[in-house]
């Protein structure tokens, strides 16, 4: 038993096509008009200040977002990127247009932990508004309640970076962490932090043959 249950999202709780496909589609002609429609949201004033500082683009919105979707071609977690994303996901899934879905184990291994007093959080490169409304329309219905806090790489971090483990640590005001993600180096930092981990090795996704090391490795949570 441990204290909390830290989780990664894509290819662990949910396939990763489901992002890089569906979730990357529903935004990538959306993110221009959006930008222009909420103008004066400070959230769209930053991303777009970030976006030119990180970019060196000095133009209108369609240079913009050609660097957004080079950023998506990429899959970089780029933040402003992340940050536009959630919002039109957010949308999104209030609007019905997205509904998000798990791998077959998922709901009943989360449920099974928050009965068991096992308190969960979520750590993602997804903004923290995408996170919410991710687990607030899914096919099994409403399952923010299951989930006490959520990490990004805003109020976190880096993924790969031990010292965005330790702050989240710090925020949980625990040690006692259990972090599970597809991704070896993410794994690694979370070991450097001193947190124990649980390599997710799904048949099919982009890391289910990768080398987990010493991480203890399952297919299914």
């Amino acid at each position: 038993m441990t204290e909390w249950v830290v989780l990664d999202i894509e290819g662990t709780l949910s396939a990763t096509d489901q992002v890089l496909v569906t979730l990357y589609d529903y935004a990538r002609p959306r993110l221009g008009p959006w930008i222009d429609d909420h103008a004066d949201d400070p959230a769209v004033v930053q991303a777009v200040a970030q976006i030119r500082e990180l970019s060196g683009v000095d133009g209108g919105t369609d240079e913009l977002v050609r660097v957004l979707h080079g950023w998506m071609d990429a899959d970089q977690k780029v933040t402003p990127l992340k940050t536009l994303q959630g919002l039109i996901w957010q949308q999104g899934y209030a609007n019905g247009d997205l509904v998000a879905e798990f791998f077959p184990d998922v709901v009943p291994a989360l449920r099974q932990w928050h009965e068991d007093g096992v308190k969960l959080a979520v750590f993602s490169s997804g903004s923290v508004a995408g996170q919410v409304a991710f687990f607030g329309h899914t096919t099994e219905g409403d399952l923010r309640g299951l989930f006490e806090h959520h990490f990004d790489t805003v109020n976190a971090g880096p993924k790969r970076e031990a010292a965005s483990y330790r702050k989240i640590a710090e925020a949980l005001g625990s040690n006692d962490i259990t972090f599970y993600s597809d991704v070896p180096a993410e794994l690694h930092a979370a070991a450097e932090a001193g947190w124990q981990t649980v390599g997710v090795a799904r048949p099919g996704e982009p890391y289910g043959d990768a080398d987990f090391g010493p991480h203890k490795t399952v297919s299914a949570l």
